[in-house]
């Protein structure tokens, strides 16, 4: 179901923003996850080119891949990326069979300014969990985790002191990640799950492989079946 119109003026944008921020539910319901899609986007040109990756949460194996791209009729703001990206995502959402139980997003969730970033909004527009996994910050406090795998801190929203996200160490003296919840999920059930879902990488597998998605490369390796991509 459509939130609202895409043609907006970024002021109109951030009224929308304060309205669906009241509608996310930030609590998980315990639902069986076996799929999981990473969503990420580029930005060419006048076009923002949507990949989502989903792989079988078990053992993190590739099931689909899909790409679609839109004209860019958003200029760039912080804090309004869904808005620019968002009618790429849902194009490729739309070429998708296999709709993944759980998507994680290149971006932020609920640690937002307005507490609506592209994983909350996205997640409320296609009625999904949804985790946002940032590789910079946007908005919170913190102080930097250990520097071990594994290590994290806490992100706390500045005007309240409430924990918005985790900040995450995934590789040994890497550069963390940004973890918040988007929709349908609570903060512990969302880092849990980026974390079954690393494999060595900086990013968890899905939004590693929709980047390389994103940039032009496939999912499946040369020789491979490809499962409806």
């Amino acid at each position: 179901m459509a939130l609202h119109p895409w043609t907006l003026s970024p002021d109109e944008a951030v009224a929308i923003q304060q309205q669906l921020r009241c509608r996310l539910i930030l609590r998980w319901d315990g639902r069986p996850v076996e799929t999981v899609g990473g969503v990420d986007v580029s930005i060419a040109a006048q076009e923002a080119r949507a990949a989502i990756a989903v792989l079988g949460l078990a053992d993190l194996s590739p099931i689909e891949g899909v790409v679609a791209s839109a004209p860019l009729t958003f200029p760039y703001v912080p804090g309004l990326l869904a808005f620019r990206e968002g009618p790429a995502i849902l194009a490729a959402w739309a070429r998708l069979r296999h709709k993944p139980d759980l998507l994680l997003f290149d971006g932020q969730g609920i640690a937002h300014p307005r507490g609506l970033g592209i994983a909350s909004h996205m997640g409320l527009w296609l009625a999904r969990p949804a985790i946002g996994v940032a590789k910079s910050r946007l908005y919170g406090q913190f102080e930097l985790p250990g520097p071990q795998a594994g290590d994290s801190s806490e992100l706390r929203d500045p005007r309240t002191g409430e924990v918005i996200g985790i900040v995450l160490r995934t590789r040994a003296r890497g550069a963390p990640l940004f973890i918040s919840p988007g929709h349908l999920i609570d903060l512990p059930t969302a880092v849990a799950f980026v974390k079954r879902c690393m494999r060595g990488h900086r990013l968890p597998e899905p939004t590693h492989w929709a980047h390389k998605l994103a940039a032009g490369q496939s999912l499946f390796a040369a020789g491979d079946q490809p499962s409806l991509f």
